[in-house]
């Protein structure tokens, strides 16, 4: 089982607990120090001093152009990756396929299948929207900027979203399981904090917290893909599908994502209970696709059952690593 596969004699409660808060902070607090400096820097050269005194979130948000602030944010989730696998391979000596997957190896073209799935139905999706409704969107191709905005959002923003999932669906379900010794409490624990994660983002401001209903909602979505199919890779491979095309194909000034994208989004949402009508034929619909090609059984158990957590040992075997 892949929540059993993180116990192996390195599980004490107090590393995972630790663990838990070093790579959160790892992310946000330590990775968050380049973008940190170079708008400090920036503003200092610019305005002096006295800038410091009127910075806001806005002004910092402003300092570079959209691709270099970009970048910079997205290579805080470099940082957290980095100090996630430090942390698992030499505190609790697991390996990359221990932590992510329950097979003999991570099954990329799992992670990929997802990924396409995903990638199709937003391409179909804001495309149909941009035909059905073009004065809601400006185009917005600039083909230096959206050159140089692919290049960094393909190559860190799956980084970001794997961080995510490693955080959440690898770490903190492994852990929570480990220590409960049960299912339920990290599906349900995990979904929910991810869910409430994402709070602070400018798109609950703008609609209001009825649209954290959908973040939970995913969060619970990610959740069943990994322990159905025992396994991170359909989550890894969903989110960074989702997180990449909302980067390059449509953003807007109420967003979490500010890009250089093809389209801008122009109108004015509001959430009410029709806003999640497309989640609740969606997201089903991804569970039943990949419930039949991958075979998922046993439902009860695997999202509720117990976790049988073996003795701690505290032996080291240098063949945890060797295949990360």
């Amino acid at each position: 089982m892949f929540i059993k596969r993180g116990a192996n004699g390195f599980h004490d409660a107090w590393k995972w607990i630790i663990g838990a808060i070093v790579i959160f902070l790892g992310c946000q607090l330590i990775g968050a120090l380049p973008f940190t400096i170079a708008v400090f820097y920036e503003q200092i050269s610019a305005n002096g001093t006295q800038a410091l005194s009127s910075m806001d979130e806005t002004s910092m948000m402003n300092t570079f152009s959209k691709n270099v602030t970009f970048f910079l944010l997205m290579f805080s989730f470099v940082i957290g990756t980095l100090t996630w696998w430090i942390w698992i391979k030499y505190i609790h000596k697991l390996s990359w396929t221990e932590a992510t997957t329950s097979r003999e190896k991570f099954d990329w073209n799992r992670a990929f299948f997802a990924f396409g799935v995903v990638g199709t139905v937003a391409l179909v999706t804001t495309f149909l929207g941009y035909y059905l409704e073009p004065d809601v969107y400006i185009w917005n191709f600039n083909p230096t900027n959206f050159f140089i905005l692919a290049v960094i959002a393909i190559i860190l923003v799956p980084i970001q979203t794997t961080w995510e999932e490693l955080f959440f669906r690898s770490y903190a379900m492994q852990g929570l399981g480990i220590i409960t010794g049960n299912r339920a409490v990290p599906y349900i624990l995990t979904s929910v904090i991810f869910g409430l994660m994402h709070i602070f983002n400018p798109e609950i401001a703008k609609m209001g917290y009825i649209v954290m209903i959908w973040y939970i909602g995913t969060g619970f979505l990610l959740g069943t893909f990994t322990l159905m199919d025992e396994g991170t890779e359909l989550a890894i491979g969903f989110h960074a599908a989702n997180n990449l095309f909302i980067a390059l194909l449509v953003t807007a000034d109420w967003t979490a994502f500010q890009t250089d994208s093809l389209l801008i989004d122009t109108s004015d949402p509001t959430a009410d209970w029709m806003t999640f009508i497309p989640m609740l034929i969606y997201y089903p619909a991804l569970i039943l696709l990949f419930s039949k090609k991958y075979k998922w059984n046993n439902w009860k158990d695997k999202l509720f059952g117990i976790v049988e957590v073996p003795a701690l040992n505290n032996t080291y075997d240098p063949k945890n690593t060797s295949d990360f």
